[in-house]
């Protein structure tokens, strides 16, 4: 079909579009793209296997053209890759494009069929729309790309040119500008080489100073500073990393040189940083209490999700209250004497709840561990000659969600007990504004509560959108391969284990009095 990309250019201005701009590839610094991803796993044979459905992208605030992508719905018209066409499959000097339209769409993923192969449906194929090879109807002709049909429908008609304006025309493409609505998506304000201040996944009571040295799709590889090799994985919005003095500012406890300090102290005296420091204004903004009113108390007793056995949400309690809204958590009969597991939150954190929180929602709250008879929070209060915390405190009560998620969704979560994994992921139970993350082919002690506006799980197909390896659901036969490596701590109580999806892992039960470092 040697005119095919004229024919189609004449066709394409017929279209009706969501764009007015020509189509760019763009560039966008550290990230990669999602024509280099090497991951194997097949998330649309996946689907039919399990017979499931993806959670839609525009359920992810934080995600890639979360805003937009419920435009792009069944019976789309794209151009695509074709696949089946004439010449040798080694032969990468001219790609092949040919029409096809959307039949499903999950995640940032769609089956797809090529036109004229009517209600044939043995050629379907899944592809991420985010890809390079997936354009807007016209782009082909713009570009001088040939465009024709596969090889095993070619015969099925005489006239494609007729047939194409019966199929294309009045009917909905891509943006023109598409491919550049992707790129900008995926910018992110940190780069390589910015000092922050981190979370110690050793001792999670301390900060430390770290350097950025990977940006995957507004996630961050922070390395250490002064520990060659250790490294900590967040998103760019996370809880755990913080500007330069932040620690100074607020009084969080900082393991860092005496000359970091300092320099820290002038910066922020001076108003003035080097071009290699991430700045406040990059970071999550929070709500700073205007009165004492709306400020946690030392002692006050709520509802919290163990940060570091995140299955568990269990009674805990204020420690050392610092500035701006920040505060030490502790787990209750968990915590260790010198309070080297505190956690810091900060009161319009959403993993923290008001007594009874549980309760209410008909989740199980896990008891101190040691604690005898069945729990409840008067009687606990008393023993403990303790307070609550008000509940017009808690952010998730100051501001409701609305939490659009449904038990069976998949997606793809961080395990925040590892965060440099990403993982195939299950929606296990819902719970007011919180999702239970079930990790695919792990028990339910490896299942952790996030929010569900938490930037730590993602549509399905985002790995593959930013060059992310993606973990697939573990095995059978991974149950009893490889030994477990125990890493000596300074907190006696918690020899916590690294903990990996592709090792296998102590079970998380409470009476254990064993909870997972942050790996």
């Amino acid at each position: 079909m040697a005119t095919a990309s004229d024919e189609t250019a004449s066709i394409s201005s017929l279209m009706t579009t969501n764009g007015s701009s020509p189509c760019t590839n763009g560039n966008t610094a550290s990230t990669a793209s999602v024509e280099t991803v090497t991951n194997t796993f097949n998330w649309g044979s996946y689907l039919k296997t399990t017979d499931s459905h993806a959670a839609p992208v525009s359920y992810f605030r934080h995600a890639p053209l979360h805003n937009m992508w419920s435009q792009l719905t069944p019976g789309m018209k794209i151009e695509v890759i074709n696949t089946d066409c004439s010449g040798s499959p080694n032969d990468n000097k001219e790609k092949v494009f040919w029409f096809a339209f959307i039949v499903r769409v999950e995640g940032y993923l769609a089956l797809l069929r090529y036109e004229g192969c009517e209600d044939d449906s043995s050629m379907d194929f899944w592809y991420n729309l985010c890809n390079k090879d997936v354009h807007c109807v016209g782009w082909c002709g713009q570009n001088g790309v040939k465009l024709a049909p596969p090889r095993t429908i070619e015969h099925r008609q005489t006239d494609w040119k007729t047939f194409l304006i019966n199929k294309l025309v009045g009917s909905k493409t891509l943006p023109d500008n598409f491919r550049q609505k992707v790129q900008m998506s995926l910018r992110c304000p940190f780069r390589r080489n910015m000092v922050v201040e981190v979370i110690d996944k050793y001792r999670v009571s301390n900060m430390r100073v770290g350097k950025i040295s990977e940006v995957i799709g507004g996630r961050l590889r922070i390395n250490y500073e002064n520990s060659p090799g250790e490294h900590f994985w967040v998103h760019h919005t996370s809880e755990l990393i913080h500007p330069v003095g932040w620690s100074h500012t607020t009084g969080h406890e900082l393991e860092a040189t005496e000359q970091y300090k300092k320099e820290a102290i002038k910066m922020i005296e001076m108003n003035s940083y080097p071009a290699n420091v991430a700045t406040e204004d990059l970071f999550r903004k929070v709500p700073i209490p205007l009165s004492s009113d709306e400020e946690f108390k030392e002692g006050q007793k709520l509802e919290a999700v163990d940060p570091l056995e995140m299955s568990r949400i269990c009674p805990a309690t204020i420690g050392k209250v610092l500035k701006d809204g920040y505060f030490m958590l502790s787990i209750d009969g968990s915590s260790v004497e010198d309070g080297s597991d505190w956690f810091c939150y900060h009161s319009s954190s959403r993993l923290i709840f008001p007594i009874n929180f549980c309760k209410l929602n008909n989740i199980p709250l896990s008891p101190p561990i040691g604690y005898q008879g069945e729990f409840q929070w008067d009687r606990y209060l008393r023993e403990t000659n303790s307070v609550y915390a008000p509940q017009e405190l808690f952010q998730v009560i100051k501001e409701k969600t609305v939490n659009p998620f449904s038990v069976g969704m998949k997606f793809e979560a961080v395990d925040m007990m590892a965060p440099h994994l990403v993982c195939v992921a299950t929606v296990a139970e819902i719970a007011d504004s919180l999702i239970r993350v079930h990790f695919d082919g792990w028990n339910e002690d490896f299942e952790q509560w996030v929010d569900c506006q938490s930037p730590n799980i993602y549509p399905i197909g985002w790995c593959e959108l930013v060059g992310y390896k993606l973990e697939p659901p573990k095995q059978p036969e991974q149950e009893n391969s490889g030994k477990l490596k125990l890493i000596p701590m300074q907190i006696n109580r918690a020899d916590f284990l690294e903990s990996t999806k592709t090792r296998p892992k102590k079970s998380s039960n409470r009476k254990s009095n064993k909870r997972k470092r942050l790996n």
